[in-house]
């Protein structure tokens, strides 16, 4: 109990850290990263200017280059990686190029991060609609991969959108948006860049706010209850995140929210408004290095989560601050080991139902070394043509430590899609990004509008100029 006390102490310092507890733990490691997928490829080149992007589509077609999109490269599935292709790296494309303070809107290059948005536009009292729980991405690959983040009130990413501009394989511009070719459009926000490079972007913009955090200890057969009745049923609440005990002392019972409402007195804001930085990482990276090794390790991890969440209470902070962690914490090394993300999707409904089986099934396995699991709340939406909400559903992000050799991708590929059958019986799905554990017949059951998806690259993309090992894995 001392151990778990000084730890929950040095912890609490850290103060309003969006690392801690605001993170998603969503964003996996680059393939390359990873050692899971090793491919080689023919040239990487970047794009800095449109004209200089149209020329590398135009001598990709004259050369029979296949090509495949690259931001921050944080993909597990493949899907920036094509073998013998050009990776086209679209950091260097990220000028800010128009903003709106009236209409609240900006216009941005794809290759401009969440971070570079921010900082624009925090000075204006105004605030992002829909991110990632991490600000690091680069606004094409969130769009790419139909990211989702903390909000629970502004709908999808797709909605944030107003408008886009799409080169295609045959270097013509296409403008593009929900009601200006919204096949082409639906397809294109969650295609993994298979339809063409996005260019720019427009998004809807929101004000500022002030929020103060709450926290909440309980069951996880309460959590449905809780979130439908004191979260969403509470106007004021903006921003909800859960974690579920994978400490073996209460493992996958034990649960605790952390919530973000309005205050009445906005007038308080200017005080919070200043973006944060996130420098004290060192307490929650030796916590997760911990939990690393063995099962004490992992009821410290969680005993000093618990602590911090209840230092936490009525703290206030700014809905850009909220949304701006970028999870340095979570960065391993490993000659020998990895770790990969799973996200699931389950509706609101299910939840109990759905966790007693996942914890059937993963108390039968000693070797899945699963470190975390996060709860979001994702609404009903199915305006992509791969939606993996296509009702309300709770999101739950693992994070799993695994053996980089061939014996262990195999093991935890065997667990992952038994995870995954669990998760279709329940009625949900899966998140694509991810590395290609699942079977063909996994991603039909979880998306069936599959074949519309490949049906509608190939139609635009007939020499199917841009590839990448997801359309390679999945294509019927």
């Amino acid at each position: 109990m001392k151990t778990y006390l000084i730890a929950g102490i040095y912890l609490c310092v850290l103060g309003l850290s969006a690392s801690l507890y605001f993170s998603g733990l969503q964003e996996p490691e680059e393939s390359g990263h990873n050692r899971l997928l090793p491919v080689e490829i023919k040239a990487v080149k970047a794009g800095a200017s449109e004209e200089g992007i149209r020329k590398i589509v135009l001598d990709a077609n004259r050369e029979g280059d296949k090509i495949s999109i690259a931001g921050m490269q944080h993909s597990q599935g493949g899907q920036t990686l094509y073998p013998n292709g050009i990776l086209l790296d679209m950091k260097p494309y990220n000028r800010i190029l128009d903003f709106d303070e009236k209409a609240k809107t900006i216009t941005v290059q794809s290759g401009a991060t969440w971070n570079d948005i921010q900082q624009h536009i925090n000075p204006y009292g105004l605030s992002l609609k829909v991110s990632q729980s991490q600000n690091i991405f680069t606004v094409g690959g969130s769009l790419s991969v139909q990211a989702h983040g903390l909000d629970i009130r502004n709908g999808g990413m797709i909605d944030s959108v107003k408008s886009l501009r799409l080169l295609n394989a045959n270097g013509d511009i296409i403008e593009l948006s929900a009601s200006e070719k919204p096949e082409l459009f639906q397809a294109v926000i969650g295609g993994y860049g298979l339809f063409g490079v996005i260019l720019d972007v427009t998004f809807e913009l929101v004000d500022d706010e002030l929020y103060e955090v709450s926290t909440e200890l309980f069951d996880y057969k309460d959590y449905t209850s809780y979130f439908q009745q004191q979260v969403l049923g509470n106007p004021k609440t903006k921003m909800h995140l859960a974690r579920i005990s994978i400490s073996p002392e209460g493992f996958m019972e034990e649960m605790y929210a952390i919530n973000c409402s309005l205050v009445d007195g906005q007038e308080q804001l200017p005080e919070h408004s200043a973006l944060k930085e996130e420098k004290l990482i060192a307490a929650p990276k030796l916590l997760l290095g911990i939990s690393r090794l063995n099962d004490e390790g992992k009821d410290l991890f969680w005993n000093s989560q618990k602590t911090y969440i209840h230092s936490i209470d009525g703290k206030l902070i700014s809905r850009n601050n909220a949304m701006r962690s970028d999870s340095e914490f979570m960065e391993y090394s490993n000659a020998a080991k990895t770790e990969i993300l799973q996200e699931y999707f389950v509706p609101v409904d299910e939840f109990a139902d759905y966790i007693e089986d996942l914890k059937k099934l993963l108390e039968q396995e000693d070797n899945f070394n699963l470190l975390n699991v996060t709860i979001r709340y994702t609404s009903q939406n199915d305006k992509a043509v791969l939606s993996y909400a296509r009702e309300d559903m709770f999101s739950l992000v693992l994070l799993v430590n695994q053996e980089a050799d061939a014996e262990g991708i195999a093991e935890t590929g065997r667990v992952v899609r038994s995870m995954i059958d669990v998760t279709l019986d329940h009625g949900g799905t899966y998140y694509l990004p991810y590395y290609g554990y699942p079977t063909q017949e996994q991603m039909v059951r979880s998306y069936p509008r599959t074949k519309e998806f490949f049906d509608l690259k190939d139609r635009y993309d007939p020499e199917q100029r841009f590839l990448n090992m997801f359309y390679e894995e999945y294509r019927q």
